[in-house]
């Protein structure tokens, strides 16, 4: 009952809605099937090869338009509008991803929690964590400048004639942004590996798209400068209110 119950709460809250649940029920493992056999299954070949192309299609864009000589061409052509373009055509690359992903249900999964308590416990903490790592993201992505990273900044920046935002930031700002094209890699690699149970094609998800955080993740130790020179400056907000109500309080500082 217990574990029917937190099956269902998962299928809900993580599993996409596009997906069979069958795929992700930790119960339906093909176990039985050898694994020289499953990867000898026209089936499984032919899903995990539609799915290394979905793969494919989506880095290729994500890659392809933030390079240097790409993003320059499209600057002289769509002006503001160029980083919109940008996010508009990565959503329409993951849609078709998650639209026609394959998922590989001959084979063995490569790990699957499947007995008590663990098969009530885990499927809740993945689901905690998922749920934690989520939020997570969503407030990097706020303090990012979140108009910005979706273009709308630019094109009101530009009708006000204020430039490009990133100008305005400071030298240490820029650097890092230029460099940290995925400030959320930790949470992202929680989402993508921590799961009851790991089907052949979420091993080809998962670890083609951790490769391609670690390859585009180039911070160096400027940057890390500068963000423990941002982290101290937010942690002294805490002390100053402090100060400031005990000079405020004395009539003399008035």
């Amino acid at each position: 009952m217990a574990s029917g119950t937190v099956r269902r709460l998962y299928s809900v809250y993580i599993i996409p809605s596009h997906l069979p649940q069958h795929h992700w029920d930790t119960t339906l493992c093909q176990d039985s099937i050898p694994w020289s056999v499953a990867l000898r299954d026209s089936s499984v070949l032919g899903s995990l090869a539609v799915d290394l192309g979905l793969l494919a299609l989506f880095i290729t864009q994500h890659s392809v338009l933030a390079w240097a000589p790409v993003k320059k061409a499209l600057q002289s052509g769509l002006g503001a509008l160029n980083r919109t373009a940008y996010c508009f055509s990565t959503v329409v690359a993951l849609q078709i991803l998650m639209r026609y992903w394959q998922p590989v249900t001959d084979a063995p999964c490569l790990w699957s929690v499947r007995h008590a308590p663990w098969s009530v416990w885990f499927p809740l903490l993945c689901f905690s964590l998922h749920f934690l790592c989520w939020a997570i993201i969503c407030s990097i992505l706020m303090i990012f400048d979140y108009p910005e990273l979706l273009g709308f900044k630019q094109v009101y920046y530009e009708c006000l004639g204020l430039g490009d935002p990133l100008s305005h930031k400071s030298p240490g700002a820029q650097r890092l942004l230029s460099h940290l094209r995925h400030p959320v890699c930790l949470e992202l690699g929680v989402v993508l590996w921590l799961l009851p149970a790991l089907s052949l094609d979420r091993l080809l998800l998962a670890g083609t798209l951790s490769s391609y955080l670690a390859l585009a993740h180039s911070l160096d130790k400027q940057d890390l400068a500068y963000l423990c020179v941002q982290l101290n400056s937010k942690l002294q907000v805490f002390a100053e209110p402090h100060h400031g109500s005990t000079n405020t309080s004395d009539p003399k500082e008035k």
